[in-house]
């Protein structure tokens, strides 16, 4: 317990309290970006596999199989997928960069690094899936 009598150790304490709240802050934005890229990875594959399996339906099936409604909601949820991550990924850039403005002791964002992975990720699959069709 700290000892506010002392105007010093007042001082030192909140400064202390001041990085922790800094550092919850931090880690409750690197929390949320996580579920975005959890929700966007979601998105891409279960988009991704939307499309590969009405792809192989129809190469099973030929002309009787329906093709142009599930590609486009398998492409879609893909782009919807991609879309979210990118811009959530520079909000939280543009977050990132106030709170390390206001306490440089924050580490990187590993969180970011991940959703720009999976972006690429998403990219590759939206181009297989709108290539394949073809």
């Amino acid at each position: 317990m700290v000892n506010n009598s002392n105007p010093e150790n007042s001082d030192i304490s909140m400064d202390v309290r001041t990085k922790l709240s800094y550092e919850r802050t931090y880690l409750a934005y690197e929390r949320t970006q996580m579920s975005w890229v959890r929700t966007a990875l979601s998105l891409i594959s279960f988009g991704f596999s939307i499309a590969k399996f009405f792809e192989h339906l129809h190469a099973t099936q030929g002309s009787q199989a329906v093709q142009t409604a599930p590609r486009v909601v398998g492409l879609l949820m893909i782009g919807i997928g991609l879309l979210s991550l990118m811009v959530t990924n520079f909000q939280h850039k543009r977050v990132m960069k106030a709170m390390i403005k206001q306490c440089p002791d924050l580490p990187k964002s590993l969180s970011g690094l991940m959703s720009w992975l999976i972006v690429i990720v998403g990219i590759l699959a939206f181009f297989g899936a709108v290539l394949k069709f073809k």
